[in-house]
């Protein structure tokens, strides 16, 4: 095996980078919020027909992992 091929020590190995940004962890946040105020105010939004609140979002997930559809 030649010299090109080997792998460095770990001593002499750069350091990789094992923490987040911290725009990453705030726009995770914010992605969070957002999305929790939008669920949460579908319920002030009336359709004639539509059923409202956060349990048909709930039936939808459990018939797709029980492999149903409508």
């Amino acid at each position: 095996m030649s010299a090109a091929f080997r792998r460095p020590p770990a001593a002499k190995a750069p350091r990789l980078r094992t923490r987040l940004p911290w725009w990453a962890a705030a726009l995770a946040v914010v992605c969070f919020i957002a999305l929790l105020a939008l669920v949460a105010g579908s319920s002030e939004a009336s359709a004639a027909s539509a059923r409202q609140g956060l349990a048909p979002l709930l039936e939808l997930l459990v018939e797709l992992v029980h492999g149903g559809a409508r």
